[in-house]
């Protein structure tokens, strides 16, 4: 007898639309991650200015790159896409949190979004995430 519920259903449960909609989700969330990301990594001289007026060196700018080109892959992969947008979650979250401190307005709009995106992918695929973080060697290897 299973207990899991409706809203607990593994993705391949749930309708073909639902599923192709969240991979399609994933996939522009993974090249938004990835436009940012390599713009962050390769030092761009306007997301440098930017992360400048938030207080944000080079270094950091770097890091935060890597993170999110991580995260695009992540994304990617179908095991690991629930504890990417996890991980997603918490970096736009100090994204809207940084923006709304330190520029404020209407700057803040762009991460907020993100944030609610990689919010719904986590939330969808929670299950998955519950058991790769209970029983990562056995989700990973797919026993």
């Amino acid at each position: 007898m299973s207990t899991t519920t409706a809203t607990e259903a593994p993705i391949a449960a749930r309708p073909r639309a639902a599923r192709w909609g969240l991979v399609v989700l994933q996939v522009l969330l993974a090249a938004l991650y990835l436009m940012s990301g390599f713009g962050k990594v390769s030092l761009d001289p306007t997301n440098v200015a930017g992360f400048a007026m938030m207080g944000i060196g080079p270094a950091g700018v770097v890091a935060l790159g890597v993170v999110e080109l991580a995260a695009a892959i992540g994304l990617l992969v179908p095991r690991l896409a629930g504890l990417a947008a996890t991980g997603c979650v918490v970096l736009m979250t100090g994204a809207v949190v940084i923006t709304a401190a330190t520029l404020g307005g209407a700057m803040i709009l762009l991460p907020a979004v993100v944030l609610v995106l990689v919010a719904v992918v986590a939330w969808v695929r929670r299950a998955e995430t519950a058991a790769l973080v209970r029983h990562p060697r056995a989700v990973l290897l797919g026993r």
